[in-house]
């Protein structure tokens, strides 16, 4: 009887097992599997299943919710203080934001001139805040083991994941990683790229010099050229064209419509060829030639100052407000200012979409990417995971969510601006920012605290729009409407050691190439000689560093999706 009750007890415990497995097939039946989900959904389904193991959060958060601790917390965070609008403990921004969250800052302000050597002073030590916002470059920090791989967090962050679908980000954060396929920094991100730096020109002149500025959507930089050589006969002036930044921001917009870098874009010379799948160095090809030789015909023809390379931005701007000089390189923010300083009461002046070239009417922008924040550590080790992931939801609603991000750039509805039935902002008159209201008596940024650069970057185009000038938004939308947007380049994704060979090479290599760019256009160097330039910048290291870049996207690309 012991024997069969075993047996009896087997064949029982099989029918029942075998009764809930059907049950199981069932429910199967009824919701689909998830087997097939991507990354994104399998770890926003992991963050819901530890949810629902845990007891209800003390806190509300979520997409497009106001995320609000039902308990005050503090949290330690970095602060650049600029001196244009400096540091108030009493700024309202800190209240508003402590009102819809429960959230205040324990803050360490550093001036913005100290501010990268007090970062990597308290990282390295490892003394760092929790929040470390305004951070351009997280690769020296990457290594220590002081920040966060944030990538590994951002599943729990709903407003962050879902302007990367909503926008398309992925490929542009790529970008961002690093040799293990982690990124350490939740950069700003914007759903459109900015209109950047362009030519400010004296729109009276040109046209009575018989330009035809209706067309002016379509130039090429030759185009430009023979405007600005219309406009030299027509006014006799020795030159046409007196730049600032040292030529800087000239080199690099015009860099982008022939294929190559230079000035602030040049960094290592590498263009990446989206036909071959390989990295090329740039700066030594036929297209650096024609490149160097459109500025040396400027300058030859006395179309360019040559002391664009030299002088200082004053002198510049000088030549222009006195009507010296018809063209200046500036962004719309520049330009806005230079407009209340001419000189000739009737000046008027417009900044011309920036013009195309060899490669095509090509939009220079094609970032989507700000300066971002990094999270240190000490955040992780000292409020234990579940607060950590706390600390990120909040995180998530003010940089990322709708709500937190008009907060941070414009303030409190009904204080600061108002907003009609289309959702159109209006900033109150007695207050001014960015060129808007100018003779009010307050400003957004240093009497409140908002529009500042530690909080309002990033967001929809609408929002960004928002604080634009109608002139601004002509400005971006003609760019937008009739330049076609670049794909993003890969990262090279080298270890440390790789990075040191790499910088090794790089530095005294693109010194050269910055050094003989200048020459070349300046014709201190004659353009016959560009032979002999490049078996020097080969010497230099060029083919190796295009060999060592290649190599490391070889072991790479499965990472990034090639």
């Amino acid at each position: 009887m012991k024997r069969f009750s075993r047996a009896m007890g087997l064949i029982l415990s099989v029918i029942m097992l075998m009764f809930v497995m059907a049950a199981c097939s069932g429910n199967n039946n009824e919701k689909p599997s998830n087997s097939s989900a991507s990354p994104a959904d399998t770890a926003a389904g992991s963050d819901n299943a530890a949810a629902s193991d845990k007891p209800a959060e003390d806190y509300a958060y979520g997409e497009d919710v106001t995320f609000h601790s039902n308990e005050p917390v503090k949290y330690s965070m970095m602060f650049s203080d600029n001196e244009g609008y400096p540091y108030k403990a009493d700024w309202r921004i800190w209240s508003a934001i402590q009102e819809k969250t429960n959230v205040s800052f324990d803050l360490s302000v550093v001036a913005r001139t100290e501010y990268e050597n007090q970062k990597s002073l308290l990282v390295n030590s490892g003394d760092a805040p929790y929040i470390i916002p305004k951070t351009y470059d997280e690769s020296a920090f990457v290594a220590g083991g002081q920040i966060v791989p944030i990538s590994d967090y951002v599943q729990y962050m709903p407003n962050y994941q879902k302007a990367v679908k909503a926008w398309g980000m992925e490929d542009d954060l790529k970008a961002k990683m690093q040799a293990n396929g982690k990124y350490y920094v939740l950069p700003g991100m914007w759903e459109a790229p900015g209109g950047g730096y362009s030519f400010v020109i004296r729109k009276d002149v040109f046209e009575k010099a018989g330009v035809d500025l209706s067309k002016e959507t379509s130039w090429t930089y030759e185009d430009f050229y023979a405007a600005m050589k219309k406009v030299k006969e027509f006014t006799g002036a020795k030159y046409v064209f007196s730049d600032q930044s040292k030529g800087e921001s000239t080199l690099n917009i015009a860099a982008v419509e022939y294929g190559v870098t230079a000035g602030w874009g040049k960094a290592n010379g590498m263009r990446f060829n989206q036909d071959t799948k390989q990295f090329e160095f740039a700066d030594n090809t036929q297209d650096f030639k024609d490149y160097v030789s459109y500025f040396n015909k400027l300058i030859t023809e006395g179309i360019m100052d040559p002391e664009s390379f030299t002088q200082e931005d004053d002198a510049a701007k000088a030549k222009f407000y006195k009507g010296d000089t018809y063209v200046i390189n500036a962004n719309y923010q520049v330009f806005t200012d230079i407009q209340t300083k001419m000189e000739d009461p009737n000046a008027q002046l417009m900044i011309i979409t920036p013009p195309g070239g060899p490669k095509g009417q090509l939009q220079v922008e094609n970032s989507r990417l700000e300066n971002g924040i990094m999270i240190s550590e000490n955040a992780l080790k000292e409020l234990g995971e579940e607060n950590f992931i706390k600390m990120l939801r909040f995180v998530d609603w003010l940089w990322y969510s709708d709500e937190g991000q008009t907060l941070s750039l414009w303030g409190v509805e009904g204080e600061t601006y108002t907003k009609d039935a289309s959702g159109k902002i209006t900033l109150n008159p007695d207050i001014t920012y960015n060129g808007m209201n100018p003779t009010a008596t307050k400003k957004l940024n240093a009497d409140y605290g908002f529009g500042g650069g530690v909080f309002a970057y990033g967001g929809t185009t609408k929002l960004r729009q928002s604080k634009m000038t109608d002139g601004e938004i002509d400005f971006n939308n003609r760019i937008l409407n009739n330049r076609t947007a670049r794909p993003v380049a890969p990262p090279i994704m080298a270890t440390a050691d790789e990075s040191e060979q790499l910088n090794l090479i790089s530095k005294p290599l693109m010194d050269y190439v910055s050094t003989m760019t200048l020459k070349f256009i300046t014709g201190q160097e004659k353009i016959d000689n560009f032979d002999s330039y490049v078996k020097q910048t080969q010497a230099n290291g060029s083919d190796r560093y295009t060999q060592m870049a290649n190599d490391i996207f070889g072991k790479t690309k499965s990472i990034l999706g090639y």
